[in-house]
């Protein structure tokens, strides 16, 4: 599996409340996602960086979604481009299901 992290920056406007609000309106285009297996949406009001944490089947997976398109979308919406790193994750402790996925990568 692969983890993304994408981060950009906001515009002082967009505060806690509205980046729960803009996040929460987009989290349905995310929704059974081909090759997602999940997301968490990130804000952190000292840096104005918003952003997400995604957990992709694979790197090819997440590369169709993040195109052109995608990209130009994410700059409209919230002001900046985002930055984009993806990391192979091999091992996940879930403790919601009381799992521990130790080839995550393969």
């Amino acid at each position: 599996m692969i983890t993304a992290i994408v981060r950009f920056k906001l515009p002082a406007s967009i505060d806690a409340k509205k980046a729960a609000e803009l996040f929460k309106s987009s989290a349905p285009k995310y929704e059974r996602l081909s090759g997602l297996v999940r997301k968490y949406y990130l804000f952190d009001a000292e840096s104005r960086t918003g952003g997400g944490c995604y957990l992709w089947e694979n790197r090819e997976a997440a590369e169709r979604v993040y195109n052109a398109e995608w990209r130009k979308m994410i700059a409209e919406r919230y002001g900046a481009p985002p930055e984009i790193s993806f990391f192979e994750t091999p091992v996940i402790v879930d403790n919601s299901s009381g799992k521990t996925i130790l080839d995550a990568a393969e």
